[in-house]
């Protein structure tokens, strides 16, 4: 699937300006770059109109996430799935004990992981995740990681993976997209580019 090309003003100032790209399904595509480089705004971009192809179903998991009020077990069925798959969700998460808590009560990593199973319970042919695991610990970061590349190659989807951790693009995605003040700097194999950054913003960013 193609993106258009991207580009977003706030007050005359242009805080993202990117070529189009192809996004292929069974791929995580990790997105990175400092604060302020267009992240989020290029993943709304995205989200509202973005894809080249109308009918490309998207998934939009955002930084903030607020669960209904009703229990965390609810909360994951509301993606659609049944009632064993919800509870499979939240076990792997560490999640099982808390299905019959109010959604509602839960610390800021627990709200991160019922998202989470929430939104991969449904099936997008585009899943957008911003963020995912910033408030969560290790044990639960590495699972989530383990869960999402599994939702892109169980579902065929293609992953946009916004992330400030080179470590978890290192391990999960295919392709990563480097960005500096809304602009696009370097795309290519994670790995490679991880391993072996072509432009000093790029090194600076992942060496820190």
């Amino acid at each position: 699937m193609k993106s258009k090309a991207l580009k977003k003003e706030y007050g005359g100032r242009v805080v993202l300006d990117v070529p189009e790209m192809e996004f292929e399904k069974g791929r995580v595509y990790a997105v990175m770059g400092a604060n302020g480089s267009g992240k989020t705004t290029f993943a709304r971009e995205l989200v509202s109109g973005g894809i080249e192809d109308k009918s490309v179903r998207t998934g939009y998991m955002p930084q903030k996430n607020y669960p209904f009020r009703m229990s965390v077990k609810k909360n994951v069925l509301l993606s659609g799935v049944s009632e064993e798959e919800a509870d499979r969700l939240l076990s792997r998460l560490g999640m099982a004990q808390l299905a019959g808590e109010n959604a509602k009560k839960l610390s800021g990593g627990e709200t991160a992981k019922l998202a989470l199973a929430r939104i991969l319970g449904k099936g997008f042919d585009l899943l957008i995740l911003d963020e995912p695991t910033a408030s969560m610990d290790v044990e639960s970061t590495l699972e989530s990681e383990k869960m999402i590349r599994e939702y892109a190659e169980d579902k065929n989807a293609a992953v946009i993976l916004i992330t400030h951790s080179a470590g978890q693009a290192y391990r999960i995605a295919d392709e990563l997209i480097f960005l500096h003040k809304g602009m696009l700097f370097e795309k290519g194999p994670a790995k490679d580019t991880i391993d072996d950054p072509k432009t000093e913003e790029a090194r600076k960013f992942i060496s820190l």
